[in-house]
């Protein structure tokens, strides 16, 4: 077992170096950068402007934009080149892309991944602040779909076959079928104030002067906000559920040691819950970490920008519109080492749920 985490572990290095490498290098020929985007805002525009971005004088380059050279940059065709350095300067683009490239993952090894490019703040501190919204958002969707999906896919496999089965199994495919956002399009049209009823709020997950409530009163608000995102996320990850726990139960009810058990004379809820079940949750069990990362990176990009809800999908959505490089590769790096890292745990998941497995005698 421990060789077989090592070798998981080391084999993290080179992946993520990988992502981080070919993220970097497509930043690089993607037009609208940062020095750019400055470059834009600041070509036409007053000394005045100059002096807020650059922090110089105005007068150190208002008299020499007319004979400015131009550069590889669009949009700095017209403006000093001494400008233009100092804003490559500013973000950092003063050096060799592999100087460049190097000097970060250098940084983030450390774990130091600068200040963002457009906010005032250290892009971990940014992460921190905006993560316990997409935590509330993967936990609670997470434990209430497999709340629901693991009684209903037991009680399908059961009645593999049975009136029940064909319309509960109908139903949870069309709701499979459907976007999430489509749904939370639908739910914010019909009750969150859109055109029918205001029955949920719309913005944040907690209400104005939330501090000052009762603690029943903060819980029960939390809940109301996480109600309308909560059923748009989860119909994806509630069919998948469902539908897993009921083939991993037939699965194993078809087996030669269900048929013993039940000719020593045991009733099907002591073969089912006491030698099927066991066996049969394997696969859900350990795919529960992989589920939660998912929902909690990837999940809820379009569920945050519908429900107004500042999140991390929210930011990595804004930062690379606003090609803000530091929290771009910083969510990166970070989402990267995560996913890795559960899916690490994954598999010992499954050994922890049945110790028979032998990782030993895999390769990686």
């Amino acid at each position: 077992m421990g060789a077989y985490i090592i070798r998981r572990l080391l084999l993290m290095i080179p992946t993520v170096f990988g992502i981080m490498a070919v993220s970097f290098l497509i930043t690089q020929f993607a037009p609208g950068g940062p020095v750019e985007q400055a470059l834009a805002n600041l070509s036409g525009q007053n000394v005045s402007a100059l002096d807020r971005v650059t922090g110089s004088e105005g007068g150190d380059f208002a008299g020499q934009q007319d004979q400015g050279a131009s550069s590889g940059y669009r949009g700095s065709q017209g403006l000093a080149p001494e400008l233009v350095e100092r804003i490559e300067r500013q973000f950092g683009f003063d050096k060799p892309p592999l100087e460049r490239f190097f000097s970060m993952l250098g940084n983030y090894l450390r774990f130091d991944f600068g200040e963002s490019y457009y906010r005032d703040i250290s892009v971990i501190d940014l992460v921190l602040e905006k993560m316990p919204v997409s935590i509330s958002l993967g936990l609670w969707m997470t434990l209430i779909a497999y709340g629901v999906s693991i009684p209903l896919g037991i009680a399908k496999a059961v009645r593999d076959g049975s009136r029940f089965d064909v319309w509960s199994s109908t139903l949870i495919i069309i709701g499979y079928a459907v976007p999430g956002f489509l749904v939370a399009i639908v739910l914010v049209v019909f009750f969150a104030g859109g055109s029918f009823w205001q029955l949920f709020p719309l913005r944040g997950l907690t209400s104005p002067g939330w501090e000052s409530f009762p603690w029943w009163r903060q819980v029960l608000d939390y809940f109301w906000h996480l109600v309308l995102p909560i059923i748009a996320m989860g119909l994806g990850a509630f069919a998948t559920a469902t539908l897993l726990t009921k083939n991993s139960f037939l699965d194993e009810i078809g087996k030669q040691y269900v048929i013993t058990a039940r000719a020593k004379g045991l009733t099907d809820n002591q073969v089912l819950y006491g030698h099927v079940f066991r066996n049969a949750m394997m696969l859900i069990i350990a795919g529960f970490p992989g589920a939660f990362i998912g929902v909690f990176f990837g999940g809820s990009l379009l569920i945050e920008t519908i429900f107004l809800l500042d999140g991390l999908g929210l930011l990595g959505f804004e930062a690379v519109v606003s090609r803000d490089y530091p929290v771009v590769f910083a969510t990166l790096y970070i989402f990267s080492l995560l996913g890795l890292i559960i899916g690490l745990i994954s598999d010992l998941t499954y050994m922890w749920v049945d110790p028979r497995l032998d990782f030993e005698s895999r390769d990686v």
